[in-house]
């Protein structure tokens, strides 16, 4: 099995079918965090050479099936993942996370992209806390007239050409009551997010709907119309299901 991951849903599907005999699991990580989390199975580290280098990898290695597990904004990656499949005429299995839903006293802006998050600051200062990958962040270079928490797993190096700048690293999950105060500490009046869903990162949101806060959230992608379901459980009654009907030789 081929699992494609880079999320708190992987490592916990990875450990789940590491306890089980009758899976042998390759997780696969794109690369852009330096030093990620340990893992319970076998890793691989980087890309693959688009949808048509993956359907050959596919095709070496022998694989039975694979399992989608990425971030809900890695698009292209789940893209590659359904055509490589239907090329390498291999099952594909999504493990889709629900977006965040708003509540009452939520004070929410969904926006197209980074560039339109940055248009949404404006002109008059504000102190923004970026919840971002450290590449996505570089754009904010754009609106140096804001001041910036920024946070991140690895480092931001080098550092963002703005005046007004503070990095945290840190790894999920937080806690509400954590980021609250980190919040109120920093003076942060508006967060940049992506709606990634779960648990581990939604603190925040909390933590912004106590204090009153703006939130600027990054559109999800498209996803492709694949086989899915929702949470690393669901995944594994479903893998099982396909080991013991290819037991029985179904």
């Amino acid at each position: 099995m081929l699992l494609l991951g880079g999320t708190a849903d992987a490592r916990r599907l990875a450990g789940d079918l590491a306890r089980r005999p009758g899976f042998d699991v390759l997780l696969s990580l794109a690369g852009r965090t330096a030093h990620p989390a340990p893992q319970p199975v076998p890793v691989r580290v980087g890309g693959f050479g688009g949808a048509e280098g993956l359907a050959r990898f596919l095709e070496d290695a022998d694989f039975d099936v694979v399992v989608d597990v990425t971030h809900p904004y890695a698009a292209i990656m789940s893209r590659n993942a359904a055509e490589a499949c239907a090329r390498a005429r291999r099952p594909l299995l999504a493990v889709r996370r629900a977006p965040w839903e708003a509540q009452a006293g939520d004070r929410w802006r969904d926006v197209d992209d980074v560039a339109h998050a940055i248009a949404a600051l404006g002109q008059a200062q504000r102190r923004v806390f970026l919840a971002l990958g450290r590449n996505e962040v570089r754009a904010f270079e754009a609106a140096p007239q804001h001041i910036y928490v920024v946070r991140s797993v690895d480092p931001v190096l080098p550092p963002l050409r703005v005046p007004h700048a503070t990095y945290l690293v840190a790894r999920a999950p937080f806690e509400a009551g954590d980021e609250e105060r980190l919040l109120a500490a920093h003076g942060v009046d508006i967060i940049v997010a992506k709606n990634s869903g779960g648990p581990s990162t939604y603190g925040k949101m909390a933590a912004a709907r106590a204090l009153g806060i703006e939130v600027l959230l990054l559109r999800r992608p498209l996803t492709p119309d694949v086989e899915a379901v929702e949470g690393a459980q669901a995944a594994l009654a479903w893998l099982e299901a396909r080991r013991h009907e290819a037991l029985r030789g179904v």
